[in-house]
């Protein structure tokens, strides 16, 4: 997470710019729709299937970067997108690695100062759910995200924020057989935290 996971800094809130800015590559930077060619993972991923307007909380999900997975027929489409949007490809301390050469990190500084990390991995075994969310003009279109049942296996490699709100109360109903999608859980602060 962005933030160190510090149970008295509960109640933080995401930079809202930062989110509009987001959410803006995803569904209006080019000609082409990036969102209509990825799967989202991580914390937007958790985002769209939190409850519409919720608020957001820095500990609910993680919104420092978008993490994408890509089927690998359109990796040359999305590079291009992303290329036409103004993101470079930056190196990592991933990028030599055996087991990492499906990951690529792409970065872009907005005209407002926020710098948008996205990093990019390259799979066809995803588990993809369609969720219907507005964008920023309104419209409710479709975001493909990865299945919870499979994103919470990639806490245990690819994904760090394990203490999230999200992924935390989403192990939990999905023990119980509960869908965590538009689930209010997926945002509340823990009770434990305020003892």
């Amino acid at each position: 997470m962005a933030d160190p996971h510090n149970k008295k800094r509960y109640g933080e809130t995401w930079d809202p710019m930062l989110i509009k800015s987001y959410l803006w590559e995803l569904d209006s930077g080019s000609g082409q729709v990036l969102r209509s060619y990825v799967i989202l993972s991580g914390g937007w991923a958790w985002h769209f299937m939190s409850p519409e307007g919720h608020i957001e909380l820095k500990h609910a999900h993680d919104h420092k970067d978008v993490d994408i997975f890509v089927m690998p027929e359109n990796v040359p489409l999305v590079i291009g997108l992303l290329s036409q949007q103004g993101f470079k490809k930056v190196p990592t301390r991933f990028d030599n690695l055996p087991d990492n050469a499906d990951f690529r990190r792409y970065e872009k500084v907005t005209k407002g100062g926020h710098k948008l990390i996205i990093d990019f991995f390259t799979r066809k075994d995803i588990q993809i759910r369609e969720i219907q969310r507005k964008n920023l003009k309104g419209t409710v279109c479709a975001w493909n995200v990865v299945d919870p049942k499979q994103l919470l296996t990639f806490y245990k490699s690819i994904h760090s924020s394990d203490n999230c709100f999200a992924v935390k109360a989403a192990d939990c109903l999905l023990k119980i057989e509960v869908d965590p999608v538009g689930h209010p859980a997926l945002v509340a602060i823990p009770e434990e935290s305020n003892e």
